[in-house]
């Protein structure tokens, strides 16, 4: 990779920007929410479509894979999954691929929850551009289509094949997805001649120095369900008279967590590993503050407290430790104003983020024994029931291999100094899914910053992080096409053995095997 490409290549992204601010305008106003299929299969399937029609405009194949789950558990059916291919004009059966992985589909977003801008309008302010999806997962999305532009547009070509893998259910359990991935990664398919991935669909641990993530955690999201009769009640006409849903579930909400963030149910933290010597060294070189962290996290001005203050034992509580979270109750009154009302049924939401060994079929055995156990102390006569509607287990890799090597040149050609290796608090399952179907490297190379509020109120993505991001991308392949040796996919020699995968270096040595790159 020559200093004249990289200085022909950030021209053009710097004189591309108002292109990109109104493109992702256009994909932001598309509602692509998963979590309402009946409303919104169709905006997602427009989504789908709108970026498949951009991948051929660019040269590129693309095709909508029928979801292979076909509907999910409501009958509701399910959006295809985008598949599209870039290969390199110059040999490219000898160069290496690599798969980027992104999301089409947000999360749920409306004026009225507090949002300053409607948030399906690209609302720029201050040097940042607020939306839904800006940044969760569009803006990504669209950056390596911006890359692939780029390189058509100044005659350049591709250093790696590229392979894209956009999905429309990922915030929504990803139905469909992991199915996906287990078919096509079949010898012949789609993934199977993929030598490393890349996802970009997390945030830097501060706001300002850019990270690699090697490490995440699963999640187990519940539900628990009370219900006490068949439709509501008035409370004046019958409160008093009946066993409400609404008092048993409350009760059980608040025998899973205290105040404090302990976890109260027996067993979730057996199989939690202790922290070594190694691992708690990797927390002393890390740009993080408390007190920032406060601030950009909308802390400061209410509580202005953490439930630690110290940097590493937030970190550690962040990234290493499982936590469990109430997130809502489901069939309550929620509006405005005062509704007299006894709900028929009650279902609480909750979820734990898991860590390394933790499975989330053993989880659910936990939760489920004790909120039966709780339930039954109750002496209630209503009808409870625990579900376990998804769950993934954490994932751990290793910094030192070659795909996080190019992402960290990358990163350090554009930023001017090395990215934080980090591990984060979110869930991304399809790491994991990725890594076990094909036995390739997962980089997870985020653009956006800490404090971009995905998920949240006046969610937003930097100009200055979109546009680093595309040169971040476009750099990162040219490192992937610098690295020598055989292609990992085509390996098959005998996996290292743990005693072997110890030694210093051995994840330079391909994935998990003996091959030198």
């Amino acid at each position: 990779m020559s200093d004249n490409f990289n200085s022909q290549f950030f021209q053009h992204v710097d004189a591309s920007v108002t292109q990109y601010i109104a493109e992702l305008g256009e994909a932001v106003a598309i509602p692509s929410v998963s979590a309402d299929l009946q409303t919104h299969l169709k905006d997602i399937i427009q989504m789908e479509e709108w970026t498949k029609s951009y991948i051929e405009r660019l040269g590129g194949s693309a095709e909508l894979l029928p979801n292979p789950k076909g509907v999910d558990d409501n009958g509701n059916e399910l959006p295809p999954i985008l598949l599209a291919e870039f290969k390199a004009a110059d040999n490219s059966e000898s160069k290496k691929t690599v798969c980027c992985y992104a999301h089409l589909d947000v999360q749920p977003a409306a004026k009225e929850d507090g949002w300053d801008s409607d948030p399906f309008v690209l609302t720029e302010k201050d040097d940042k551009l607020y939306g839904r999806g800006s940044t969760d997962d569009k803006g990504p999305a669209l950056s390596w289509l911006w890359v692939i532009q780029a390189h058509r547009k100044l005659g350049v070509d591709l250093p790696v094949n590229v392979k894209l893998m956009f999905e429309g259910m990922e915030e929504s359990g990803s139905e469909g997805m992991f199915e996906a991935i287990q078919i096509l990664s079949k010898e012949g398919k789609f993934l199977s001649d993929v030598d490393f991935f890349c996802i970009s669909d997390n945030y830097w641990l501060g706001a300002s120095k850019p990270c690699l993530t090697y490490g995440l955690r699963g999640l187990a999201y519940f539900s628990c369900s009370v219900q006490c009769c068949e439709q509501d009640l008035h409370s004046g006409v019958l409160g008093g008279t009946v066993h409400e849903a609404m008092t048993d579930l409350v009760q059980l909400m608040a025998s899973l967590i205290d105040s404090s963030g302990k976890i109260l149910v027996p067993g979730i933290m057996d199989d939690v590993a202790e922290v070594t010597p190694e691992e708690d060294a990797l927390y002393e070189t890390i740009d993080f503050n408390c007190e920032s962290y406060k601030k950009e996290n909308k802390v400061a001005s209410v509580s202005n407290k953490l439930m630690y203050e110290n940097e590493k034992d937030l970190l550690m509580a962040r990234w290493r430790y499982p936590t469990l979270s109430l997130h809502g109750i489901e069939g309550a009154f929620s509006g405005t104003g005062a509704k007299t009302v006894i709900p028929a049924k009650a279902i609480g939401k909750f979820s734990l983020r898991l860590v390394p060994d933790q499975d989330p079929k053993r989880i659910e055995k936990c939760v489920s024994d004790h909120l039966n156990k709780v339930f039954a102390s109750l002496g209630s006569p209503n009808k409870m029931n625990v579900t376990l509607l998804h769950g993934a287990k954490a994932w751990l890799s290793d910094p030192n291999h070659p795909n996080f090597a190019a992402a960290a040149r990358a990163t350090e050609k554009v930023y001017g100094l090395l990215p934080d290796y980090t591990r984060e608090g979110g869930s991304i399952p399809i790491t994991t899914a990725f890594e076990e179907a094909t036995q390739m490297n997962v980089c997870l190379l985020p653009v956006g910053a800490c404090d971009d509020m995905a998920h949240s109120q006046n969610e937003k993505y930097n100009k200055k992080n979109l546009v680093n991001g595309v040169k971040v991308l476009g750099l990162y392949l040219h490192e992937l096409g610098e690295l020598k040796g055989p292609k990992p996919s085509e390996c098959r020699c005998v996996e290292l053995t743990p005693e072997e995968l110890m030694e210093p270096g051995a994840f330079m040595r391909g994935f998990k095997c003996k091959c030198f790159m």
